[in-house]
């Protein structure tokens, strides 16, 4: 869920999409393991000033649009101020749900009692404060994989590269080369 339109959301969806990959398979493994993936904005705005409610975008060729990559990536924008009439009753019932609209809907009721019942438990609540610790833990990985890879294209040596992610990223020499050492 975005709340503000920081102008960013199609590269974050990029990104997401990069820690999803890395996620899925390990250095080494077969490319047939990557699943179909999707990746989803619930906005209260219209990120393409379109009125639409859904935006959903698969990778075409732009030469000829009947040709798919089909690379296994969707990626889709649900815009709660959308004014078409282009998605279910029930897609809209929850959006007007994610930006506080009341509605009878019974998929949204049983919704909101599911997130009542969420904030009354604590096991829960703790699962997903480790799974957010995991995420941001990823995040970073994801940035020094980048970074790794920006040292390369800059044809710097192993020993500058090892210092400049020890300085910039507060690593151990160990972790810094472990990094390094995976990255290939």
């Amino acid at each position: 869920m975005r709340v503000a339109d920081t102008k960013e959301l199609p590269k974050r969806s990029r990104y997401y999409q990069s820690m999803i990959d890395l996620q899925l398979i390990d250095k080494g493994q077969s490319y047939k393991k990557l699943n179909q993936s999707y990746i989803i904005f619930i906005c209260p705005f219209d990120l393409y000033g379109k009125g639409r409610h859904i935006y959903t975008f698969e990778n075409v060729c732009k030469e000829d649009t009947s040709i798919s990559l089909k690379d296994g990536t969707t990626k889709i924008f649900l815009n709660a101020k959308g004014e078409m009439d282009d998605v279910s009753k029930e897609l809209k019932a929850f959006l007007d749900y994610a930006v506080g609209r009341k509605s009878d809907d019974v998929f949204v009721r049983k919704l909101e009692e599911a997130v009542e019942e969420a904030k009354r438990n604590r096991e829960w609540r703790h699962e997903y404060m480790t799974l957010l610790m995991r995420d941001q833990e990823n995040v970073e990985k994801g940035k020094i994989y980048g970074a790794i890879t920006t040292y390369r294209e800059l044809d710097l040596s192993e020993d500058e590269i090892l210092k400049k992610l020890e300085i910039r990223f507060q690593l151990t020499e160990k972790e810094a080369n472990e990094y390094l050492q995976n990255a290939e």
